[in-house]
């Protein structure tokens, strides 16, 4: 069965909320006062997120956590309030940048249904590629430092060696690999390549995106989607061969 790619690029950011929100609690009230006032912070959380990237913005990647607090009107002790520590807003805004990716892949699939009209005239889905390809792209086109902000991770605590914005990837990842899945299975093939397929074709386009970035006079967005789809199809292609005319 073809899954719809509305469920395939789910935009939640639902692997991140175990650092957002606070362990849920039985409220014994029975008026709605707890309720309303988890909306409140989950809306204040938010709200601060957005103060997050207006100073990324204004300030690049390696804003501190005083050019944060001053974007929100605030002070950082509000931040820790909402989101315990500094590891606790970067997952905040990776989950933002995550939903913004998956939404600009989703917007760019044009329909709800993986199904033949998604897929190229000889069923295979170099145009779904093309296309995710072309988002992650777009994203880091349009908002370079924020893009730098979750790659680099300055406000992070971590180990030396890590990769922070590898869960950023990794969900990225499961949905192309489900999107090949699901085109495999179209065709009456063999899905179990598809596991690799898809954190392989993300991390190909991760390593170009972060040299595109650092490239002083870098190629059009355009040309390097399609130069990465070319090498991405040249080693998928052969589990979609080309009929025999």
């Amino acid at each position: 069965m073809l899954v719809g790619a509305g469920q395939l690029l789910a935009t939640d950011g639902s692997r991140y909320r175990e650092y957002l929100l606070p362990s849920p609690t039985v409220s014994t009230t029975t008026d709605g006062r707890s309720t309303r006032w988890d909306a409140h912070r989950a809306r204040r959380r938010e709200e601060l997120v957005d103060a997050t990237l207006r100073a990324i913005r204004q300030h690049g990647a390696t804003v501190g956590m005083d050019d944060v607090a001053a974007s929100a009107g605030t002070s950082k002790t509000v931040f820790y309030r909402h989101f315990s520590d500094r590891n606790g807003l970067y997952a905040a805004v990776a989950a933002r940048v995550d939903a913004l990716i998956l939404r600009d892949v989703t917007s760019a699939l044009g329909a709800t249904d993986l199904g033949a009209s998604q897929l190229d005239g000889d069923g295979s889905p170099r145009r779904l590629i093309a296309a995710a390809i072309d988002s992650y792209l777009r994203l880091v086109e349009r908002d370079p430092e924020v893009y730098r902000f979750v790659v680099n991770a300055p406000l992070l605590d971590r180990p030396a060696g890590g990769d922070p914005a590898g869960q950023v990837t990794s969900h990225i990842a499961e949905q192309m690999s489900a999107v090949l899945a699901a085109a495999l299975e179209s065709a009456g093939r063999d899905t179990a390549a598809a596991a690799v397929w898809g954190p392989g074709l993300v991390g190909m386009v991760r390593a170009a995106a972060d040299q595109w970035l650092t490239t002083a006079d870098p190629m059009p967005r355009e040309v390097l989607a399609e130069h990465l789809t070319d090498l991405a199809w040249g080693g998928l292609s052969s589990a979609w061969p080309t009929p025999s005319p």
